[in-house]
């Protein structure tokens, strides 16, 4: 028997298993699949060894010299490969428990959650398990991803958890910073302390994401969610028709939800929205026409979740329910709506999201499939139609040759703003990479930005994302045929600044996360006070 004893303590691993994984190894490598490498040695007491396991070895072979490092291999036996192939690794953490200002009749309210989270939602019960402690949060995340083989290099923090905005100032403060702490592996002093650690550490922040109301945007909210590192912001819109906001009492109206859009994309924060279809007071008929004018209003947002209301005990809704009031989508409703609307999406959005991941003996009545996007996708298929949207359209495992990628320009218009979306394509049309860059168009006192104040973007063409697809590679790393660190992220930013300048602009200005600062310094941008800045002159 090998001598195991520093991996069996790492990973708390026997080694008789970690002599099975080797074997196991041994075949992959040999040509056979790895289902029947698996099968081929079972534990003498029962079942197989799980994939982390497999990881594990392989990491010790590679550190102890026995093998090469062999990248196809770990792509092989990578636990879920999907969770990384969009280019970085989401960790995703909970806020603790803390009274929301919104009074949605359609939310669950457990006391032991933050407001609209149900406790064995899979996300929220890892919060809960550790007391939503946001260092223990990150920390197992991490630990998790890299046991099963993902990179975690590059990490796009999603904080999720009530109305972000809501929570006290110095809570919100606390918590990130000890985000940051477990991504850095030191406790810092002070949120500044632990960003600027972050920018040179072994998991880097290229995102960070919260979620809160429309009618807690303001400029003043902005400049402290940049202070706080925050690049994406995600809002419940959920209706465009007040009516049914106010049925709902969502407590905000459209208009509210257009400016805080429009104040969103002005500070150059990516926009991610949250739609309702089957609130009370809508019909399948009133949702696809709801659906249809976040294109043709102005919203036009970058990323959006589709969440369909779901009947919950114990909530409002469950009361008009039980009244003769509100009837839910039938599963096949829901299907058919929302294929009839999906084609609808524009190239520069992704859908993240078609379903909650609400267990199904919450829902009292209606669709309990959480797999809907695969049945929504699977109905879009057999009418012979596609989604355009970016998800349906990355280029994920597929090898990119970056002779053979064409760049596109997709120019759209929401309020205030000139959008370029531009992009590489594949020849099969999948997208390998992208930029978003937004240039304000009305200087007038009814702009949003009027308020803003924020010197960095005076003059200055907004680069709002650069996102390149395809499996998450370390920071510098390099692999045949993938479409990360090949230069397009350069050659974007260098089309951008071209668009910029040929628009009259002086400077262009990026909303980089923490753990992108140098990448941008590398390329001619400086650090201001809450975005890093270019002269084009």
């Amino acid at each position: 028997m090998r001598d195991y004893e520093k991996w069996t303590k790492r990973y708390q691993i026997t080694p008789d298993r970690l002599e099975l994984a080797r074997r196991i190894l041994n075949d992959i490598r040999q040509g056979k699949n790895v289902a029947s490498a698996v099968s081929s040695h079972p534990i003498p007491t029962g079942g197989y060894i799980p994939k982390s396991i497999l990881v594990a070895e392989y990491k010790r072979q590679i550190e102890q010299g026995e093998a090469l490092e062999d990248p196809l291999l770990v792509e092989r036996i990578r636990m879920k490969p999907v969770r990384s192939l969009s280019g970085v690794t989401t960790v995703t953490v909970l806020t603790k428990p803390y009274p929301c200002p919104g009074k949605c009749i359609f939310c669950p309210d457990d006391v032991r959650m933050p407001k609209s989270y149900l406790i064995d939602e899979p996300g929220a019960a890892r919060a809960f398990q550790h007391d939503f402690d946001p260092y223990l949060q990150v920390k197992s995340r991490l630990d998790s991803y890299e046991a099963n083989g993902h990179p975690t290099e590059k990490i796009e923090l999603l904080i999720l958890g009530g109305t972000w905005s809501a929570y006290r100032h110095d809570y919100q403060e606390h918590f990130i910073k000890r985000c940051f702490d477990a991504m850095n592996g030191i406790d810092s002093e002070t949120l500044e302390e632990a960003h600027r650690i972050n920018e040179t550490a072994s998991h880097r922040n290229v995102g960070l994401v919260i979620e809160t109301r429309p009618d807690e945007i303001s400029p003043k909210e902005l400049a402290w969610l940049r202070k706080l590192g925050v690049t994406k912001v995600q809002i419940g819109i959920q209706s465009l028709d007040d009516q049914v906001l106010a049925m709902n009492k969502r407590g905000h109206t459209v208009a509210d939800a257009l400016l805080a859009t429009a104040l969103l994309r002005v500070a150059s924060f990516k926009i991610v929205l949250h739609w309702m279809p089957n609130l009370l007071g809508a019909t399948v008929q009133s949702d696809a026409i709801d659906f249809a004018r976040l294109w043709e209003d102005g919203f036009a947002p970058d990323e959006i979740k589709i969440y369909p209301c779901q009947l919950l005990e114990g909530t409002e809704l469950h009361t008009h329910w039980q009244n003769g009031e509100y009837q839910p989508y039938t599963q096949e409703e829901l299907i058919q709506l929302i294929a009839d609307v999906k084609p609808l999406i524009q190239p520069y959005c992704r859908v993240n999201r078609v379903i909650r991941d609400i267990p199904s003996h919450h829902v009292i009545e209606g669709n309990k499939r959480t797999s809907l996007r695969q049945d929504v996708l699977a109905e879009v298929a057999r009418r012979g139609e596609k989604c355009n949207c970016i998800r349906c359209n990355e280029v994920k495992k597929q090898q990119v040759q970056s002779e053979e990628l064409t760049m596109e320009d997709h120019i759209y218009h929401p309020v205030y703003a000139e959008e370029h979306f531009i992009h590489y394509r594949t020849p099969e049309g999948k997208i390998a990479g992208y930029l978003r860059l937004s240039l304000p168009q009305d200087t007038t006192e009814n702009h949003p930005a009027s308020d803003l104040n924020f010197k960095d973007l005076k003059d200055a063409a907004l680069v709002r994302e650069v996102h390149i697809y395809g499996q998450s590679l370390a920071i510098g790393a390099e692999k045949e045929g993938a479409s990360q660190h090949i230069g397009l992220g350069k050659q974007l930013l260098e089309e951008a600044s071209r668009i910029a300048r040929e628009k009259g602009y002086k400077n262009l200005a990026v909303i980089a996360a923490i753990g992108t600062r140098q990448y941008y310094q590398a390329r001619g941008f400086e650090k201001g006070e809450l975005y890093m800045v270019k002269p084009l002159v």
